[in-house]
């Protein structure tokens, strides 16, 4: 049960990408001040989890494309990067506490020399690339912490819950379809023009 006012196609968009992303949260453990950057923060899971890190009190920082930097703002980034920017000449190093990434790719090892000694890295995603290269000197001369994400406990979901009731954070939904225009809706999707999540609807003409 969740007790709120959102609707179907609100309530649909959260449980798959706001789940992945508050996973990789509780598993790097981040806290209220700290740096935090979200890598594909336009997608799904990566705006849920800037709307996730922003409720933690943490600063967060996207990556995502120059249009979608105003929206992001609104979930609660305080800086938004694009995503071909260069890690170290952005950022520079101890400028991040820790990462949060589903995109991987040529930039991992990057984000790993811009975090700070006993940083945590967390990765549920590799859409820009599962391929990478990294300097293994990175990880243990700086004592990072890394976590792969997915399959997360019992309370997360219930967490999630407590989340929506009390209107900590919100339904990010981009578009709905009837069932029948799937084919619209994946052409919608492929476009990438979109924030959040595109439902569809069961039941509709």
């Amino acid at each position: 049960r969740v007790d709120c006012a959102l609707g179907d196609a609100e309530l649909a968009s959260f449980p798959c990408a706001y789940a992945a992303a508050e996973n990789m949260l509780q598993r790097a453990d981040v806290r209220h001040g700290e740096r935090v950057l979200v890598t594909g923060a336009s997608g799904g899971v990566g705006s849920a989890a800037v709307q996730l890190a922003a409720r933690r009190g943490a600063q967060v920082i996207a990556v995502a494309g120059e249009s979608k930097a105003a929206a992001l703002g609104g979930l609660g980034a305080v800086r938004v990067l694009a995503r071909d920017v260069d890690p170290m000449s952005a950022l520079g190093p101890d400028a991040l506490d820790v990462v949060i990434d589903v995109a991987g790719g040529s930039q991992l090892g990057g984000w790993l020399q811009c975090l700070v000694r006993t940083g945590r890295y967390a990765v549920a995603g590799a859409i820009a690339g599962a391929a990478v290269t990294l300097d293994l000197r990175t990880i243990y001369l700086k004592d990072l912490s890394l976590f792969g994400c997915t399959v997360f406990g019992p309370d997360l979901f219930a967490d999630l819950v407590g989340y929506i009731e009390r209107g900590e954070i919100r339904p990010l939904v981009a578009a709905t379809y009837p069932l029948a225009r799937i084919g619209d809706a994946q052409e919608a999707f492929l476009q990438k023009a979109h924030m959040g999540k595109i439902v569809l609807e069961i039941g509709c003409d």
